[in-house]
C-alpha cells in the first residue's frame, strides 16, 4: 500500500482526488463530531462549505428532521441548533436525524475531496476500524484538513496514528515524505496525545473557550468502531 499524506487541503484542487480513495481527518473537531454523531444514531451528515448552504438544505427539508450545527472560529453560529463540540451530539438529540455542519476546517476538507472513489472520514476514536478496512487499498490518501488553510499539528500526529494503525496489520506500506513526518509526530506525541493537542494553536483556542473536555474526548483511541463513508453529498455508516 502507498500512503499519501496532505497537511492540508489547498494542496490540490478537486480533481486530484478521482478515482482516490481519501481519509479525511479534522480531529479537533469536525471529524471527532461526525464520529460521535453518527455512533449516537444519526441519520445522516450533510458537510457544506458555505453558511448559505445550510439554510437552503434545512429549508428544503422536513420540519424537525435536520439540525443545522457548525461553527466559525470555534464559535457556534448564529441561529443553529449545535456548535461543534462533540459532547452536544448526543443520541437523545441527534438520532434518526439529518445533520448539515459547517465548520472552518473539516467539512470544506470532506467537500473538497468529494470526487474521491472512496471517502472517509477518521480521528483518532475510529481509527483502528479505519485502518482494518482500508487495508487491502493499493494507495490511499489522508487528508488533514489543517488550520485555516495552514498546517496542523494535531491532525498530522492523527495521520501519523492512523499510519501507525495500518503499520500494525503487518501490511506492505510505502509513505511519501509527509507521511513518514506525520508517523514519527505520532512515535513522539503516542503517549501524550491530550497534552499535544492542548499545546496547539487549535488546542489553545479551545481551552481559551473553555473546551478542554472536547480535547480529552478527541484524544481517546480506539473506542468506536464505525466506518463513516461520504457519498453522494452526504455522510451515513457504512
Amino acid at each position: 500500500m502507498k500512503i499519501n499524506t496532505l497537511l492540508s487541503p489547498l494542496n490540490v484542487d478537486e480533481l486530484y482526488f478521482t478515482k482516490k480513495t481519501t481519509i479525511v481527518i479534522d480531529v479537533l473537531r469536525a471529524t471527532t463530531v461526525i464520529v460521535t454523531a453518527l455512533n449516537n444514531g444519526a441519520k445522516e451528515i450533510i458537510p457544506i462549505n458555505a453558511v448559505e448552504f445550510a439554510v437552503k438544505l434545512s429549508g428544503d427539508t422536513l420540519s424537525g428532521q435536520t439540525i443545522l450545527a457548525g461553527e466559525r472560529n470555534t464559535h457556534k453560529i448564529d441561529g443553529f441548533a449545535l456548535g461543534n463540540s462533540p459532547k452536544e451530539f448526543t443520541e437523545e438529540i441527534v438520532a434518526s436525524k439529518s445533520i448539515v455542519l459547517f465548520t472552518t476546517n473539516g467539512s470544506k476538507s470532506i467537500v473538497k475531496s468529494k470526487y474521491s472513489s472512496n471517502l472517509y472520514i477518521a480521528c483518532f476514536l475510529n481509527g483502528s476500524t479505519i485502518a482494518d478496512y482500508v487495508k487491502n487499498e493499493e494507495e490511499i490518501v489522508i487528508l488533514c484538513s489543517g488550520n485555516d488553510g495552514l498546517f496542523s499539528f494535531d491532525d498530522s500526529v492523527c495521520a501519523g496514528f492512523l499510519i501507525n494503525e495500518l503499520n500494525e496489520l503487518n501490511i506492505d506500506i510505502e509513505l511519501d515524505d509527509a507521511s513518514k513526518v506525520c508517523s514519527l509526530l505520532y512515535k513522539k506525541n503516542q503517549n501524550r496525545l491530550k497534552k499535544m493537542m492542548m499545546e496547539t494553536e487549535h488546542g489553545k483556542r479551545l481551552v481559551e473557550k473553555g473546551y478542554e473536555e472536547d480535547i480529552a474526548y478527541a484524544a481517546q483511541r480506539n473506542i468506536v468502531n464505525i466506518i463513516p463513508s461520504y457519498s453522494a453529498g452526504s455522510i451515513k455508516l457504512l
